[in-house]
């Protein structure tokens, strides 16, 4: 039977936290995942809802320009000044007394703007981001006692995408903790990631128990929630819903199966300026990125590089790419808009930028599993058949539109018809951001008017034989830059040509800086310090490049995950030897200040429509010349940078290094793997496995609840879902109507974070 066949694919880690429950109880229903439809517009609408502008005229929402001014000038450079000036500048940077580091990179210039890109690749990757966040937060104290820690508290934006994209969402929506505390817990507020529940049958291989027909329940009855309002849905927003259970903030073991909480529905990304480390600046700017499918073409395949891809804010929604360069306000996504205007003064929708649908949109990959004209999913065609049948049946369920992308609408509607393929369409299909294989949200940090200097590369993606990168997605961006992103966006620094160049090097292995030592000023390319997922100093099994298809991390086999990550990127790297790096501290530091030497950075020069996005226009009026790098600096950036005419070699790498997977906590999958490598899929990211069995469930479940709808009772989500003997999807149409009826009346706000 194909459902027992594919259950062991249930066993899929998740991820909860708990801040303390929104106390309202119009909070806490998990019909707050549907969106409030026909409210009246604001009175500037039609002037300011969507911002358009060109690759020469390029500007950012006043918002982020004003979120980043005070953040770079009351935090980071406090942050600055503590990490690089700490009681000992002159003997380790070589730059002078920690006074002097304030003169001259503080006072005299700026400190540079520093951005942070944590790459796709399902759970293993969100791990991955997580392993290194932890590597460079200076609240983790052996990263600070190496020197490593404290390049977090500097970090000016943050990017995610798939898998990134959770991490970074769940470090926004939990308050900003620690990584140890959001991970495993704190004994307070944060449950921890739970990654031994599976995210898609979380109480076990048999989805009939009644704590997973509980659970599936209050997932079904969120998404139909959100079709009855009349906004079309698709496997993505069950997914989405999914992703908050474990993710977002209000889940615990102990209410997991419960309807106590909202677990996460009404948490908008629009709503990340209420949490309160935003509110102080603590935290950096978050955004997403999501690729997009061109409308009508029904692409099951890798994407070229032409399709625009887009990033979300919590202020915007849009592209800098110059075929659109246009942005809407995030707080009114789902607002259908044409030539820029609603359609109506009553037709603005908000609540459609849910925290998990903005993360299950980035991780939307069902386009690349199921191709429904043809049936190309390299399986045994039975179970080909089968599965096309159930997806068939969802589409008869909730399904009103494309069901195997994120459905959003379009606010784009009628601009740039002769650049923007998608200008005649209503709807856009958004889906995985890595779906062209740019599995890196680097995009958003090259963006001219951001001005960042440099970026901080998290590649945890899967590549080669034994999953670990190989140079794929930032040559793919290079690629992509150099096609359709010259006016709009910066180039890349010089790097290995190829992904076999990548390994040849052992710059795919190691920590590598590129574009040390531009020659224009402003330099014509940011600082990249690339941190690739690595094998484990020493000789230990590695851990870390879990399978592909991997769908379920014991408490025991995530700490072992997250401690060598963190030691890998701690270590640093000594040629030839498996011996730690004393001085990568050091050296961390060295290239993350060394754009601060020079008298002229890129964003000191963009000021778009007057929009300087640069926190201390006049600073260069007190510096014009550049600062020497200093010999312990250079000494470092001999070891570490990428010099094109002396390529490093993979000789060079850690002798007694192990590529190979070790499993630290067997838990009899091995079954499972074997099926998998058997069937051969040929698809790209990380979360494909994930990805599919998710979809199969959620057709399988709507399919089962029209037969089965009277035969499971569990606790539902409100009075209504109660009635004896009846399944919750029954009088659904009613308790939406209420659920509206009630928000109009004011009785729903968006989410104020309230922490213990």
């Amino acid at each position: 039977m194909l459902l027992l066949f594919l259950l062991p694919w249930a066993f899929l880690p998740s991820q909860a936290q708990n801040i303390d429950p929104f106390p309202d109880s119009t909070q806490q229903s998990v019909l707050n995942y549907s969106p409030l439809t026909n409210q009246p517009c604001p009175a500037d609408a039609a002037d300011t809802f969507v911002r358009e502008f060109t690759a020469s005229t390029q500007s950012l929402h006043p918002s982020e320009i004003a979120y980043i001014r005070t953040r770079e000038q009351d935090v980071i450079a406090k942050e600055w000044i503590e990490w690089i000036g700490a009681e000992s500048g002159e003997e380790e940077l070589g730059y002078g007394p920690n006074e002097e580091l304030g003169r001259l990179f503080g006072q005299g210039g700026r400190w540079p703007r520093v951005g942070m890109a944590i790459t796709g690749g399902g759970l293993r990757a969100a791990q991955y981001g997580a392993g290194v966040v932890n590597a460079l937060d200076k609240r983790n104290e052996t990263s600070r006692e190496v020197g490593t820690g404290g390049m977090l508290q500097v970090v000016s934006y943050m990017s995610g995408l798939s898998g990134g994209s959770w991490v970074t969402g769940s470090l926004f929506f939990n308050d900003w903790p620690t990584i140890r505390d959001l991970v495993f817990g704190d004994g307070k507020g944060l449950s921890g990631w739970l990654l031994d529940l599976p995210l898609a049958s979380p109480d076990g291989l048999n989805v009939f128990t009644d704590e997973n027909q509980a659970f599936y329940g209050s997932l079904l009855w969120s998404v139909m929630a959100k079709a009855e309002s009349g906004i079309d849905t698709s496997m993505t927003d069950t997914w989405a819903r999914m992703i908050s259970y474990h993710f977002l903030n209000q889940t615990s073991r102990s209410n997991f199966f419960t309807n106590e909480t909202a677990h996460g529905a009404g948490q908008l990304w629009s709503s990340i300026p209420d949490i309160p480390a935003f509110r102080s600046h603590l935290s950096p700017l978050p955004l997403v990125v999501a690729a997009s499918r061109p409308v009508g073409s029904n692409l099951t395949t890798v994407l070229g590089l032409e399709p625009i891809v887009y990033e979300i804010s919590p202020f915007e929604f849009g592209s800098f790419d110059p075929k659109l360069s246009a942005m809407m306000r995030t707080k009114y996504a789902g607002t259908h808009m044409r030539d820029k205007k609603p359609q109506d003064e009553n037709g603005c929708v908000t609540g459609f930028d849910q925290a998990g649908f903005v993360m299950g949109t980035s991780a939307s990959l069902f386009n690349q599993i199921f191709d429904f004209a043809h049936n190309t999913l390299e399986m045994r065609r039975d179970d080909v058949d089968t599965m096309i049948y159930l997806l068939q049946r969802q589409l008869r369920s909730v399904r009103t539109r494309a069901d195997d992308v994120a459905n959003w609408p379009s606010p784009f509607t009628g601009l740039k018809p002769d650049s923007f393929d998608d200008s005649k369409a209503t709807w856009l299909e958004m889906i995985d951001g890595a779906s062209a294989l740019e599995n890196i949200p680097l995009s958003p940090m090259l963006v001219n008017a951001r001005g960042i200097d440099t970026i901080v590369v998290v590649e945890g993606s899967a590549d080669s034989p034994d999953n670990w990168p190989n140079g794929t997605s930032i040559l793919k961006t290079q690629e992509r830059q150099q096609l359709f992103l010259r006016a709009s966006h910066r180039t890349l620094p010089p790097m290995p040509p190829t992904t076999a160049d990548f390994e040849n090097t052992g710059v795919s292995s190691r920590a590598t800086f590129f574009g040390c030592d531009p020659k224009l000023s402003p330099p014509e390319w940011p600082l990249v310090i690339y941190l690739p997922n690595q094998p484990p100093p020493g000789g230990e099994d590695p851990v870390s490049n879990s399978p592909t298809f991997r769908l379920v991390y014991t408490l025991k086999h995530t700490q072992r995950f997250i401690d060598q990550v963190h030691a890998a990127i701690t270590s640093g790297f000594t040629p030839s030897s498996d011996d730690p790096d004393p001085d990568f501290g050091v050296c961390l530091k060295c290239a993350a200040l060394d754009r601060g030497r020079l008298p002229l950075r890129f964003a000191d020069t963009t000021n778009p429509n007057g929009n300087s996005t640069n926190p201390n226009p006049n600073s260069n009026s007190t510096r014009t010349e550049m600062i020497p790098r200093s010999v312990k600096c250079q000494q470092c950036f001999d070891r570490y940078c990428y010099d094109p005419s002396r390529p490093p070699s993979a000789r060079d790498l850690p002798p007694g290094r192990k590529y190979a997977f070790v499993d630290p906590d067997p838990q009899g999958f091995d079954r499972l793997s074997g099926f998998l490598g058997r069937a051969k899929f040929g698809l790209v990211g990380a979360g494909v496995g994930l990805v599919v069995f998710v979809g199969v469930l959620i057709a399988f479940l709507l399919w089962w609840r029209k037969r089965r709808e009277k035969e499971y009772e569990y606790m539902v989500v409100s009075q209504l879902h109660e009635r004896d003997g009846e399944a919750p999807w029954i009088g659904m149409a009613e308790a939406q109507r209420e659920h509206q009826d009630t928000q109009g009346q004011g009785g729903y706000e968006t989410p104020v974070f309230r922490v213990r």
